[in-house]
């Protein structure tokens, strides 16, 4: 018992592993609650594409001295409010409007990161460094979720009918595309903050495989975002503690962890399939 004790919490005695638990778990919640509107919208690529589409203003901000957050974030929410207005003005689908953009802002980081001396020195935005993140890093993502939950808390009975049934929102004279597009920056704030934890590569996974757990365990909108902010948050506390015994990339043990929970759903799921079968 004493040897499981000092396995889980000797990780957390050292400064930064506190820093990263506590930011890791941060953005894991943020990302569980407000991923459920992604995968209840059908929209699983929204993060990937938003992660991919900060690498230029990354980029742009490194070259220049500035702040890299800051670069990505404004190149995120230029992105989202690019997508909601092709998704508005045009006939294009959303997908289509996010695959457009997508391709192009991504292809834009990599022709002016070619231009840099060396990958390496963005190497952290692509797989992240959650180990080394600081108390102003801690501060800056704290900021940027509670501020995200709090316009989800505003919104949630408009954004939980749109998700459901945008038709009937319209004729109850919701905006939609307000809120498809609030929606949007919110994700693109979201995003941006999680790829400090886990980097572009990783961002869309942790946006979308807890809330896709979590719809197969309960339809409950409410019930689907406490089961993906848990789901989220353990999978950050063990990622970060498996990943320091054993030294591998945090970031990926994170995501791994969090298909783990997927698939046991999955199997819950079938069990419960079989059982009314049976009955």
């Amino acid at each position: 018992m004493t040897a499981l004790y000092n396995w889980v919490f000797a990780p957390f005695q050292y400064g930064f592993m506190q820093s990263a638990l506590f930011a890791s778990i941060v953005i894991a919640m943020t990302c569980g609650v407000i991923g459920s509107y992604v995968v209840l919208r059908r929209l699983a690529f929204i993060g990937d594409a938003l992660a991919h589409t900060a690498l230029p203003g990354v980029v742009v901000a490194y070259l220049n001295g500035w702040n890299l957050f800051g670069g990505a974030l404004a190149a995120g929410v230029m992105t989202a409010l690019g997508i909601g207005w092709m998704a508005r003005k045009s006939t294009l689908r959303e997908d289509t409007a996010i695959g457009v953009i997508f391709t192009a802002m991504f292809a834009l980081g990599i022709v002016l990161m070619s231009g840099t001396q060396s990958f390496r020195d963005l190497s952290h935005i692509l797989f992240g460094n959650i180990l080394g993140v600081d108390r102003t890093d801690v501060l800056l993502i704290s900021s940027v979720a509670v501020a995200v939950l709090i316009v989800l808390v505003l919104l949630h009975k408009e954004l939980e009918l749109a998700s459901f049934d945008s038709i009937q929102a319209e004729v109850m004279g919701i905006h939609t595309d307000f809120l498809r597009t609030t929606l949007l920056v919110l994700l693109a704030f979201t995003v941006v903050t999680g790829i400090q934890v886990v980097g572009v590569i990783l961002t869309s996974a942790l946006l979308v495989t807890p809330a896709a757990t979590a719809s197969l365990l309960t339809r409950d909108l409410r019930s689907m975002m406490i089961y993906a902010a848990t789901i989220g948050a353990c999978s950050a506390i063990l990622g970060l503690i498996i990943s320091f015994h054993y030294a591998v990339s945090t970031g990926a043990t994170i995501v791994l962890i969090c298909t783990g929970f997927f698939a046991f759903a999955v199997v819950i799921q079938r069990m419960r399939q079989n059982r009314t079968e049976l009955s």
